[in-house]
């Protein structure tokens, strides 16, 4: 059974170890510098930096629990512009990932209609994100999901530029 539950800074250990985990086996292959990598998250997923991003109120997190085990989470970002975005009132789902090994049980999807959801009961317009251009699978989902390419970003890991789509949605409120 799928639980999703908000999270907190009692689920700061949790989050950076997930974060750590899902981003390496989500985008680890598509970097070729396994110590580009092994500093990425160093940075990206630290106690410390995701203690800091819990207490932001701009951001909303949620973790994905199956059978008690947590296998994955989002991350919601309010209030921020992108201005390949046509709206005012926008949010980001900057992060949804789930552990491999439950890739296609359906918590991918339940972790974003939680997003949905609560973008939606929030008043915003649009929602968007960016993914990798070579991520297909996420690109597929996204698309499945009735998401719309709207234009590009590079997504910097230790200084070497990846290519990013990015994706938007309407929220009809």
């Amino acid at each position: 059974m799928i639980t999703i539950v908000p999270a907190s800074l009692k689920d700061t250990e949790i989050l950076a170890l997930l974060g750590r985990l899902t981003y390496s086996e989500s985008h680890g292959h598509f970097i070729n510098n396994k110590e580009d990598l092994f500093k990425y998250n160093n940075e990206a997923f630290s106690i410390e930096k995701t203690k800091k991003e819990l207490q932001n109120s701009n951001n909303l997190y949620w973790i994905a629990y199956v059978d008690k085990l947590p296998v994955g989470y989002a991350k919601l970002v309010l209030n921020t512009n992108n201005i390949q975005v046509d709206s005012k009132k926008q949010c980001r789902l900057e992060r949804i990932y789930v552990l491999q090994e439950f890739l296609g049980k359906k918590v991918g999807y339940e972790l974003y209609t939680t997003v949905f959801n609560n973008s939606k009961e929030l008043g915003f317009k649009q929602l968007w994100l960016t993914t990798y251009i070579k991520n297909e699978n996420a690109i597929q989902f996204y698309k499945k999901l009735g998401f719309e390419i709207v234009g590009d970003y590079e997504f910097m890991v230790n200084g070497k530029a990846f290519e990013n789509l990015v994706f938007s949605k309407k929220i009809n409120s």
